[in-house]
Parts: C-alpha cells; structure tokens; sequence
C-alpha cells in the first residue's frame, strides 16, 4: 500500500483541483460581501475603480487587476472587486489540493483516497476564519498574495520532482518572474522567496552556480518589478487617490520631472513605506513571546471564530486539535516526500516565526485583555498570518489523513477506508464554526455609515475625520458611488504628511445636488465656493514644520471664536503639523463654508479649545462661528457639546446604518465597535432631549432604536449595564499614515 505509485498515478489531478476551486468560490460568492466594509476596503476599492494609489507601498498590480475586476458585467464595483478576492482565494484552494495530493501520492495508494485528502486540504485554507473573512470583501491585498504563493509553490514543487528535467530552468525563471511580480502587489510576495532558495539548494545546490540561469532568473526578477512605474506615472495626473504622491510632477506630466531626482526619491519613499517609522528589529514593540502570543491567539481563532467569548474552551480545544494535526501533517510531510517538503517546511517557517518576528508588532487589540498600560495595536492583525493559516491548513488535512489511515488499517484485515471516513468531518468544523463570523452577505453597514456621515454635513461643507473607518468609506461613497463629493474630506492623520495636504488643494469643488442630498437641506440656496480650502500655496504648505514646540496656551482668534489651545491637551504635547492646518482651515472658510469634525474624533475640538463653539448635527460636530447656549432646541451634552436636536433629529429618520446593523445581527470586529456605538449614543441622546420637550412616546421610539443597534452589535451592555471596566473605542481608526514624532508607526 505504502509502495510508489506509477507515473501515471502521480500525474495531477487538473480537473479535480478545478473543480474543487470552484466549489470554494461559490462558497465564497454564497457569502460574499455586496458592498464595501470597514478598515482598508474602501479604500482599496477606490483605488482600483479610480486607478489611484492607495497607501505605501502602492500596491501596483492590484490597483490594476482591480481596475480590470471593476469593469465586470456583474454587481456593482464593490461587488466585482470582492470577486477578485474570492477568485484568488479559490484558485488557491484549487493549488493546495495539488499540493496536498503530490504529498499523499508518496505514502497512499487508493485514488479516492487521496482525492478526499486532497479536497480536505482545500476546505480547511479555504475556511479557515481569516482566509475566509479576507476572501469575502477586498479589505487587503493578501488574497492576491496568497494566489502568488500558491502558485509559486506548485511550480517548486514540480521543480522539486524533476529538478534537471527539460523545463526545470523555465520553471525557476518564471518562479522568479512570479515572485518580482507578487512584490508589486505587496511586500509579501517576497515571502515565498527564501523557501525556494532553500529547495533549489538542497535539492540541486550546483544550480546556485549555473550564472547564465542566475542571471536570468535576477532578469526576470526585475522585469516582474516593472508595475511599479504605474506609481509615477499614475501619481503625475493625480488621481482623487494619490496617497504619497510618488511623482516630481506638481502641475503636469513631462518626460523632465518623471525621470527626475524627485521622483525617483518620492517613489523609494513610497515602495519602502517610510511614512510608517517602524522601529529597528532590534528594538521589539512587544516581547516576542507575547507576539507568538498573538499568533496563537488569531490561531485560535482559525478553527472556531468566537468573538464574544462563549466558547472558549471548545475553541482552545480545537486550536490544540489542529496544531497537533499540522505537526503530524509536516513530519508525514517529511518522511514521506522529502523533496517537496524542503520547500514547503522552510515556507510555513517563514509565514510563522520569521514574520512574526519581522512584523515585530505591539500587543494585540484582543490580546491579553487582563493587561493594562501595554500599547496595542488599533487592530487586530490576523489578516498578516493569512499566509500562515492558510499553509498550516494544509499539514492539518495531511495530518487528519494521517489519523484517518492509522484508523483504516486498525478497522479491519484490509484497510478500511470508506467505513472510517466519517473522521474527515473533523475537516468540516472550520466551515459550520465559522459561517456566521466569517460571511459578509448582507453587510451594509459601512455603506450607509459613509452616506450618513457625509449627510450630517452641510453643503460644501468641510468634515475633519480621525483615521481609516471614518475616511475610507467616505472616499468610496464619494469617488464610487457619487455621493455627496461636494464635501471636503480632510484626515488629520495624512494632515502631517506633506502630500496629502497638496491633493486637497488640487481637489475640485463639485457642485452641491441638492436632488440626492437629505429633505433638510432643501429650499435653500447653497452658494458654490468659488476659493481654494485653503488660501496657502504649495511651497507655504510644504513650508510648515512637523510640529510646533509651545510652552504657553496659545490664543487662536477668528470672527467670534476665542480659543485657547493648551499644548497639555493636545496628543503629542505640541501641536501637530495636522492640528496647524485644521486652524488654517478654519481661518480661512469660517462663515464661507461650514467646517465640521468627525464625532468619531472624540475630544479632538476640545483639544483645540474650540468646545464651547461645538454643535453636534447627526454624525458631525460643526464649528459654530459663536460660543453657543442651551435652549430648547440645543441641548448640551457632556463632553461632546450642544445637539442640534431638530436638526439630528432629522438626519436620524433618513440613516441607513441603524437597520443595517440590526438586520446583520451581530458586529464582529470588536475594535470598530464604536461605530455602532455611536449610534446608540446619538439615538439615546435624543431620546432624553424628546422626553425633556415633553414627547414621551418620541423619545421611547428612540430609545428603542438605540438599544436594538446595541443589542445587534453585542454591546448593549455599555448602555444598560453592568458597565465593563472600559468604554467602547469612539472611533476605530488605524494609525495614523505619517508623522514626524516617534511612537506612531
């Protein structure tokens, strides 16, 4: 039984492979998310639509392939770039099963056998929590990658077979190619690199000295490099998405200033994502065990998504299952076919230890809860083990075959395999334990927050937003779905980086279409503004320092407003370049334009001392050109300002978000629950200014509202109590994209 097979029982399963992906995609298309979500989604879903450049590196080649998804005759354009996901996610389900049944060739004799082995490999990658969940919405760029990797471990593979057969330096050359070209997408495509290096020079080390195969496979490195010219010349027109700016073009583009020192400086920024500021290696952000810690953590949460904590120790017990399955997995792996494990044990090397070391990231947003004063992440970052998870699945299926053969043999004389299949469902738990958390069919919710954000601002207003959750979905409502670009979205987080204020002056004002826009603005004449949002040129601009070293309260003056900004106050100690141009902003479109801030921001007015000057209008703070007063219609609320209670009132009737987050039922993504909260907040706030002028049946109408939204996002408890230890996040913002001062990477 355990005998070598013939060459004909060794040649792959094409067909099998296929349509085991396609089963993956439907499953995937079942589940798909119908619109855009929270975090880096929106933001990527622009970019591919408007061909822009998204943040560092850029990420070329899936802005292009995204373009080319966006132009599907199927859904809408979020829609089709979640397909490019799940597309790239299926095939490379379809990969591992090759993979899995080469390895299973070697040691199982039975066909079938090795089919059922080979179709468990693909569903447990495909349904493990983060490869799922990423592979329903294109909130990153790693399903592209994983379909790389995928790749590229097949052609190691078949290399390995045959390493000086007649197509083995063709194979090492497009390997190659693959692995240039998956760095264009990001990063991480060179992941898959020290594997194959590692393979080629177990298996052949005299190829390392062949230098006419070197020499072309560095060629073919390069040329798989080439995307990356799409950043400056892409960046020179300057798209609506023109995230550091690679291009020495300031007005138009020319042979002079895209070849010049410029750009070539501005574009090495970008591909070697310098705005981030990460710390040496040698400098760790957290202990490395407690970063293997959050490796683990998001391990856990492969098998069984829990994320309301009412299954720990089912979902621990699993873990520990299929940790032990992949460990049998790769020694099976190991004994049974040597040549193709010495690619892929270095590669689950790689996506495990060597990156999370690499990735040196700071305790987890859900980890170690118990532990206060540690700094975290503002997210969690499952998504960077994708690679991780979805290889290890891999081992597991080889391992649960491992088990199941051991089981077969003992049933029985003659091994008895379909009477002991049923120790496959093992296989299945990932698919029934993690629908719920993992499908994005029916979310809405980021969509509408966008649209109800942008419509708490008034006509050609400015809205200063926080971070990723409150400015991404606003880009794609504006750039995508055409709704309300009139409004000026400026994040204070790109605020320090020099670019991005440049793009806000180039932005065009659109006009206000009063048709599409809330009941509450209509009848009323908008005037267009007919001057920049700010009245800086661009050398003033790029002329302002990082920050500011005050030691005295300053006075900001401007019509009515007297502001007193303490540097104690503000987040760094000293005022940002970002917080400069918030008051140049201001300065210049008080009484011209209204000028609004993010309720999602927090305290972001007070820090300015410009609390007594903030009226609260649906989602938005606006900036009142007086100190403002109580009265019937302007309530005050503790720590956000007045409510502009007719007018929030109003915008309340016509959100969307509220039912969307009661029809899904549940929030997963615990760092972002803010957003929900806030809603809860807005709806209870209300209630209380409705009960005080006497409309009691209003105010329990509101009341209710709110706390179905509390109930649906599983944070009822932040309302209705026992009230937790900390409150919600008021925002869900990633760090911030770029700065001059330390400790924000």
């Amino acid at each position: 039984m355990t005998a070598p097979n013939s060459t004909r029982d060794l040649r792959p399963s094409y067909r099998a492979a296929g349509l085991t992906a396609l089963v993956v995609l439907a499953l995937y298309v079942v589940t798909l998310a119908p619109t855009t979500a929270m975090w880096d989604a929106s933001e990527y879903i622009t970019a591919a639509y408007t061909l822009g450049i998204p943040h560092p590196p850029g990420n070329p080649l899936f802005v292009l392939l995204g373009r080319v998804a966006s132009l599907l005759p199927v859904g809408g354009v979020a829609y089709r770039v979640n397909l490019l996901a799940a597309v790239c996610s299926a095939l490379a389900a379809g990969i591992w099963f090759l993979v899995a049944e080469r390895v299973l060739a070697q040691w199982i004799a039975v066909a079938w056998v090795r089919r059922a082995g080979s179709v468990l490999a693909a569903v447990l990658s495909a349904t493990a929590f983060t490869v799922w969940n990423q592979s329903v919405v294109n909130e990153k760029v790693y399903t592209v990658s994983l379909a790389f990797f995928a790749v590229v471990s097949w052609l190691t593979v078949l290399w390995c077979d045959d390493p000086d057969g007649r197509r083995a330096d063709r194979i090492l050359v497009l390997i190659a190619y693959l692995i240039g070209l998956g760095y264009t997408n990001h990063p991480a495509g060179f992941l898959v690199g020290p594997a194959v290096a590692t393979a080629v020079i177990v298996r052949r080390p005299r190829t390392m000295l062949r230098w006419r195969l070197i020499a072309s496979a560095l060629l073919a490195l390069a040329l798989g490099l080439t995307p990356f010219a799409f950043e400056p010349i892409r960046a020179a027109h300057h798209p609506a998405l023109n995230e550091g700016e690679p291009t020495g073009c300031s007005d138009r583009i020319a042979v002079a200033c895209t070849f010049s020192d410029k750009t070539v400086h501005r574009l090495m920024a970008n591909v070697n994502r310098d705005q981030y500021g990460k710390p040496n290696l040698s400098e760790r952000q957290a202990p490395f065990s407690a970063q293997l810690g959050m490796w683990w953590l998001y391990f856990e949460w492969q098998w069984l998504r829990d994320p309301h904590g009412t299954q720990g120790p089912l979902q621990t017990a699993l873990a520990v299952l299929f940790l032990g399955l992949g460990i049998a997995g790769g020694v099976m792996h190991w004994r049974r076919d040597r040549a193709s494990f010495w690619f892929f044990g270095p590669l689950v090397f790689t996506v495990t230890f060597a990156l999370v070391y690499y990735m040196n990231f700071k305790y987890g947003a859900s980890q170690a809860p118990e532990l206060s004063g540690v700094e975290r992440e503002v997210r969690d970052r499952d998504y960077f083990y994708l690679w991780s998870y979805s290889a290890w699945s891999v081992w597991a299926a080889l391992g649960l075959v491992a088990v199941w053969r051991v089981v077969a043999e003992r049933a029985g004389r003659a091994p008895r395999w379909m009477a002991t299949a049923p120790i496959l469902a093992f296989g299945l738990l990932p698919l029934i334990g993690n629908w719920r958390a993992a499908s994005r069919a029916g979310e809405w919710a980021t969509r509408e927050w966008a649209r109800d954000i942008l419509n708490s601002v008034e006509p050609y207003g400015i809205l200063i937003t926080g971070g990723d959750n409150d400015t991404f979905p606003l880009w794609y409502a504006q750039e995508v779905e055409g709704v309300r670009r009139d409004v000026t979205v400026a994040v204070t987080s790109l605020l320090n980086t020099d670019w991005y204020a440049r793009g806000l002056l180039r932005r065009p004002i659109h006009r206000y279409d009063e048709t599409a826009g809330p009941a509450v603005y209509r009848g009323r004449a908008w005037p267009l503004p007919t001057r920049p949002i700010m009245s800086l040129s661009t050398a003033q601009l790029d002329a302002i320092p990082d920050y500011v070293e005050l030691r005295e309260p300053q006075l900001f003056e401007q019509g009515g407003i007297r502001a007193v900004i303490d540097p104690r106050h503000l987040e760094f100690g000293v005022p940002l370049r970002a917080d400069i141009i918030v008051l140049q902003m201001l300065k210049d479109n008080l009484g011209v334009r209204p000028f609004y801030i993010s309720r999602t921001t927090a305290s972001y007015l007070q820090s300015l001392g410009l609390g007594p000057y903030a009226l609260v209008q649906g989602l938005a703070t606006k900036v009142s050109p007086a100190a403002l007063t109580a009265g019937r219609d302007t309530v005050q609320v503790p720590g956000a300002g007045f409510l502009d209670v007719p007018r929030t009132s109003a915008l309340w009737r016509g959100f969307g978000a509220p039912a969307a987050i009661i029809r899904r039922g549940d929030w997963i993504d615990r760092p972002s629950v803010g957003i929900p909260a806030l809603y809860t907040s807005t709806a209870l706030v209300l209630a209380q200014a409705a009960e005080m002028q006497g409309h009691a049946a209003e105010a329990e109408k509101l009341r209710t509202q709110g706390i179905e939204v509390a109930e649906a996002a599983h944070i009822a408890d932040w309302f209705l109590g026992p009230e937790p230890s900390t409150p919600p996040p008021a925002t869900g913002n990633d760090a911030p994209r770029g700065t001059a001062l330390p400790a924000k990477p």
